[in-house]
């Protein structure tokens, strides 16, 4: 029978490996959300070619972090892991839709199923965003696609009816989604309307004139 401190020492080693990982993922996880907060940035630049290579840094950052844990299951579906692979799923998602390109799914960017609809649902924030720079750039019509996106988006969370505990605390984000998407809304209603009075505005203005041009001309 091996003796109490080969016992202590053995488990000793396992939790120094372990808590080096532990380190290292904490690490990992670090980088991969400020390459992916950096490419959501890129992308609200419309810098695409920037956007894509940080996308693929968090990527690669990503595929090694989960690699890594593949035989230490309780790191890997632990808090700050999940949120780093949440945040990689939101970056790719919003890419994806300001530039009208498929959705990644969970499969290809190797993350599992909650982290992917919780980040689905941040990614309409940032969407909401997007669509409010278009509206202050005078281009509302183009936002309209988008939105019509966020409101399929959240037509379809809230029919995720699980226990918190499985779908990794959905419901609070689908709540979000809904606050987000009735004020974007309301901007965007509000921004058309405006777009259609200036027109009426400019088109009366424009017959106005002819008319006046007419006038003199006789």
């Amino acid at each position: 029978m091996q003796s109490l401190s080969e016992i202590f020492e053995a488990i000793r080693e396992d939790f120094e490996r372990r808590n080096e990982l532990r380190d290292e993922t904490l690490r990992r996880s670090r980088e991969l959300i400020r390459h992916c907060a950096l490419s959501i940035r890129a992308t609200h630049r419309h810098e695409w070619e920037e956007a894509a290579r940080l996308l693929k840094t968090a990527r690669e950052a990503a595929t090694l972090m989960v690699e890594e844990l593949a035989d230490h299951p309780d790191l890997y579906y632990t808090g700050y892991t999940q949120d780093a692979l949440k945040e990689l799923a939101e970056a790719y998602i919003v890419n994806a839709l300001v530039q009208g390109h498929p959705l990644p799914t969970p499969e290809e960017l190797r993350v599992e199923y909650p982290a992917y609809l919780n980040g689905l649902g941040e990614a309409m924030g940032e969407l909401r965003r997007y669509i409010l720079d278009l509206i202050r750039r005078g281009q509302a019509a183009e936002a309209e696609p988008l939105l019509d996106i966020m409101d399929e988006v959240y037509s379809y969370l809230v029919t995720v009816d699980f226990p918190d505990a499985i779908t990794g605390g959905l419901r609070r984000t689908t709540d979000m989604v809904r606050g987000v998407l009735e004020r974007t809304r309301g901007d965007l209603t509000v921004a058309i309307r405006q777009d259609q009075m200036r027109a009426a505005l400019a088109a009366f203005e424009e017959r106005l004139n002819m008319a006046e041009s007419g006038e003199e001309g006789s």
